[in-house]
């Protein structure tokens, strides 16, 4: 059976095919932006647009929408919120040293993330702020704030279940910047 608008003609298993990929890209990227499937699907804005809104639609995707609409990521459905909400800040590299740097340290002052980062204070100020608003880090009030994972067992799992991936598009990136060379 074929669709028909006035501009494009699908077939069903062409649709069906799509899906498929889109659900292969998110499983493989979970917490993936729109920009990125965008750009790795290789298909136009508004046929995107209209099967994200399908498997949205039909729950085989999640889709997380931050409160000013500005960020959109998605996520297979298989995956917790409390998974989503760090996936979401770890695919940042630099929020991800600052968790990995906390857990292995227990307890961290402000200029400890500071110096093992590298990164300029307001930098890490702000990283700091959208982990705590996430739930994700906590401070311990004392003579200085140290801040600690709030849920360690669970953060270190999602680091370790998720870090391939984040390694993988470290390579292929890396990889592409080097073919455009």
């Amino acid at each position: 059976m074929i669709m028909t608008n006035s501009t494009t003609t699908w077939n069903y298993e062409e649709l069906n095919y799509i899906e498929t990929k889109l659900l292969q890209r998110i499983s493989e990227n979970p917490g993936i932006r729109y920009r990125e499937l965008l750009r790795l699907s290789n298909i136009s804005n508004g046929v995107l647009t209209y099967h994200l809104a399908l498997l949205e639609k039909s729950c085989r995707i999640k889709v997380d929408r931050n409160e000013n609409k500005k960020m959109t990521r998605y996520y297979p459905n298989n995956i917790s919120i409390e998974e989503t909400n760090v996936i979401g800040c770890i695919r940042q590299d630099a929020t991800r040293q600052i968790i990995s740097f906390i857990l292995e340290n227990d307890l961290c002052t402000f200029d400890e993330i500071v110096d093992h980062a590298r990164k300029a204070p307001s930098t890490i100020s702000w990283h700091l702020k959208r982990l705590k608003e996430a739930g994700i880090i906590s401070t311990q009030h004392g003579h200085h704030h140290l801040y600690y994972v709030t849920d360690r067992e669970m953060v270190t799992e999602v680091l370790y279940k998720y870090k391939q991936s984040f390694i993988d598009k470290v390579v292929d990136n890396y990889t592409k910047i080097m073919e455009e060379l």
